[in-house]
């Protein structure tokens, strides 16, 4: 193997008897090794086991040290929480959602995250948060609490776990909106006689068959972005988050960086295009035949002297990345692609990236709900029209609320030309990344992007 170095985190015990035959029944996946023995005896990832749980919460509360042999794990506390306040909190479980950490949550106060694979520095998603909850009053995110960080002589500290306060909620805004999308769908059949010749854009006839209540939440999740960004942008006195010019030098970088993207990912497609679903493969190789006219597209931005400032965004920014409480919306995840090195996590970039990653999650939540099994399949192509429809008028209501929201924030071009040509440069450049992850994961779903392509230079 040629690749570099990777460390990960894996906290382990052995377990005997009673204890091991619990864990084999409850996480069989958690075991590492069996020994021999008269009784079961297992080594196994440490997080099942609820004591080892317990030591975690305690040692970030209370601040405590616990030597390594390199260096020291050592648990840092926010400044609202007392040190030597006790603890003790039985009920603790393991959560079973994420792929590249893992989450435990105790008694559904706390949340506490375990990184798995470490870089040296503060992840962003621990930095983000402690910032946000200790300068800011941007309260739409769980509140910092804690961390542990493991510190090596002449070198950055490594954060291994985030602790932060627990959300009550009813369900990730991801599943909110794929219910919204699919009852959008009920009516639009409902209504497939008078629809079925429909060729003019709908206007009002939309708004009737969308309803109000999603595209309120929309609204809503609009606002937060914007005071999100808003929050981040505060404060110039920290290094970590003054905002800076974005100047020549950073949209020549960020325009080479596209096109490096564009030509990687359309070689990928040419390779592949044998490969995709035969219904949607002349569709691909328009959007690859267009691939200079993305390119004049994207090379727009350094046409352009727009002042507007870099920021610290999310990064990682879309629909499952936030709750719904049943009143508000909290965002979570401030990690960005954990595929991506920390440094490259940690830049300051236009926070048009958030929302352009915001906008093409609709499109993912259009059709993810077209493709449910519970679809008829003789009803999803006289439906593509109603999903395409669907997504762009979300999209459209949140970045209307967005802009709204920000007013002349520095980190916007004021300009409406200059606003237009970056955030579609921004889109394309998500959809074209959009493309590559799904040619190496789910070939079946790059039509989304694919048409998100068309849809942008159409629009345009």
């Amino acid at each position: 193997m040629d690749g570099p170095t990777e460390t990960y985190a894996l906290p382990v015990k052995i377990a005997s008897g009673d204890s091991a035959r619990s864990i084999s029944q409850a996480a069989p996946h958690a075991i590492i090794a069996r020994f021999e023995g008269t009784e079961e005896n297992i080594l196994f990832d440490a997080i099942w086991d609820p004591k080892c749980r317990s030591q975690f919460l305690t040692a970030i509360v209370r601040g405590e040290k616990m030597k390594a042999r390199a260096g020291e794990l050592v648990g840092t506390v926010a400044k609202t929480i007392e040190p030597d306040q006790p603890v003790s909190f039985e009920n603790s479980e393991v959560l079973g959602a994420e792929q590249s950490n893992s989450s435990m949550l105790f008694d559904n106060k706390f949340f506490l995250k375990l990184y798995r694979k470490l870089e040296d520095g503060i992840n962003p998603d621990v930095e983000i948060t402690r910032f946000l909850t200790e300068h800011t009053k941007f309260p739409n995110v769980p509140a910092f609490v804690g961390a542990i960080e493991y510190r090596q002589p002449k070198a950055e500290p490594t954060v291994v776990c985030l602790l932060q306060r627990a959300v009550a909620s009813e369900a990730d805004v991801w599943t909110l909106a794929l219910d919204a999308v699919g009852r959008y769908y009920e009516r639009v059949l409902g209504r497939k006689a008078d629809l079925q010749n429909e060729t003019a854009p709908p206007g009002a006839l939309l708004d009737e068959l969308i309803g109000g209540v999603h595209p309120e939440k929309t609204n809503l999740l609009g606002q937060r972005t914007g005071e999100l960004h808003l929050a981040l942008a505060s404060n110039s006195d920290d290094p970590a988050f003054r905002p800076e010019p974005f100047n020549a030098m950073a949209q020549r970088s960020v325009y080479q960086n596209m096109r490096a993207s564009l030509r990687r990912t359309f070689t990928l497609l040419e390779k592949k295009i044998c490969d995709l679903p035969a219904a949607f493969r002349d569709e691909a190789k328009e959007v690859l035949d267009a691939e200079q006219e993305i390119l004049a597209r994207e090379k727009r931005l350094l046409d352009r002297r727009t002042n507007a400032a870099k920021i610290r965004i999310h990064g990682d920014y879309h629909l499952g990345q936030l709750l719904y409480t049943g009143k508000d919306v909290v965002i979570l995840d401030f990690e960005g692609e954990p595929a991506r090195p920390l440094s490259e996590r940690k830049l300051k970039r236009s926070a048009l990236r958030d929302v352009a990653g915001m906008m093409r999650s609709f499109q993912y939540a259009a059709y993810s709900a077209l493709w449910q099994p519970a679809m008829r399949k003789e009803d999803v192509p006289f439906l593509e029209r109603w999903a395409d429809l669907w997504y762009r008028h979300m999209g459209s209501v949140f970045l209307q609320s967005y802009l709204k929201t920000i007013g002349t924030a520095i980190f916007i071009p004021q300009n409406s030309e200059d606003l237009q040509i970056m955030l579609e440069a921004y889109l394309l450049d998500k959809a074209v990344y959009e493309i590559g992850y799904e040619l190496n994961n789910r070939p079946g779903w790059v039509v989304i992007p694919v048409r998100g392509i068309k849809h942008i230079l159409k629009s345009a």
